[in-house]
């Protein structure tokens, strides 16, 4: 298995945030991504469909041949994730919102969360969230329309700060030393945010934490490659050009194609 991929699902680009940390981190790592921005927002999607997608994209990841799978979708991963281990024989890793470093860290005993609606609304979300926020405040703000915003590679537009103006004031009003960004599209939005939050707010993402565990599982298992620089392949179904921006530092190393799935 060391030789085969590690397979990567987002509900479009955002999930190319976490794909930075393991490239980072696991140079030899050969990686599929799978961009399902046709289907973009799941936060709006019933659960039922966003398991669905989960296993559509988990199988096709598979018939590639992915010895791993990172559910790189906060979304997917609070409403699917229990299925897919229980359907898959692969290590099958997911998101989770960053809410217990936050919580560890506070001084002001108030953190905010920017999320999706799908990810905000899950029993997993909330079962993390009160595992680890006894006598803090928690604002749970939905982010809405940003992962649309970033999936039209609109980051620095004037419709983009509008809502991130909206969606961080109650966060701001708060009095919170940390936000959570509990969606991986949202760090793509970091430079924006910090135009609009004091300067004593810190922002965390779940990327690096996750890359991680990556790593552990594949040492634990045995199951990790050796010597030559990994090989990494992007797939998306809809909006080529997002990802090619998003992804232009990496242009040499990377190849990106268009598939329907």
């Amino acid at each position: 298995m060391n030789k085969y991929p590690i397979g990567i699902f987002d509900s479009g680009v955002g999930g190319t945030t976490v794909w930075k940390e393991i490239y980072k981190l696991l140079p030899n790592e050969s990686t599929i991504y799978l961009a399902d921005s046709k289907n973009a927002p799941y936060g709006y999607k019933t659960k039922e469909e966003i398991i669905a997608l989960s296993i559509k994209n988990t199988e096709k990841l598979l018939e590639f041949g992915a010895k791993m799978i990172v559910v790189a979708c906060n979304t997917a991963t609070t409403n699917a994730i229990d299925i897919l281990r229980t359907h898959y024989s692969v290590p099958i890793v997911g998101i989770e919102p960053a809410i217990k470093p936050a919580a560890l860290k506070t001084k002001t005993k108030s953190i905010g969360v920017l999320a999706t609606k799908g990810t905000i609304s899950s029993s997993l979300f909330h079962k993390t969230s009160e595992a680890y926020t006894k006598n803090i405040e928690v604002i749970e703000v939905i982010g809405q329309g940003l992962v649309k915003q970033i999936e039209d590679n609109n980051m620095t537009s004037e419709a983009t700060i509008n809502l991130l103006k909206k969606d961080l004031k109650p966060i701001i009003d708060a009095n919170v030393d940390y936000i959570v960004l509990a969606c991986t599209h949202y760090p793509y939005l970091i430079p924006e945010i910090k135009k609009l939050i004091p300067q004593g707010i810190k922002i965390i993402d779940s990327g690096e934490a996750i890359a991680k565990r990556v790593q552990n599982i594949l040492t634990k298992q045995n199951i990790e490659a050796h010597g030559k620089k990994g090989k990494y392949y992007f797939y998306t179904n809809s909006q080529p050009k997002t990802l090619e921006s998003l992804m232009a530092s990496y242009s040499k190393e990377i190849i990106i194609s268009e598939l329907d799935f």
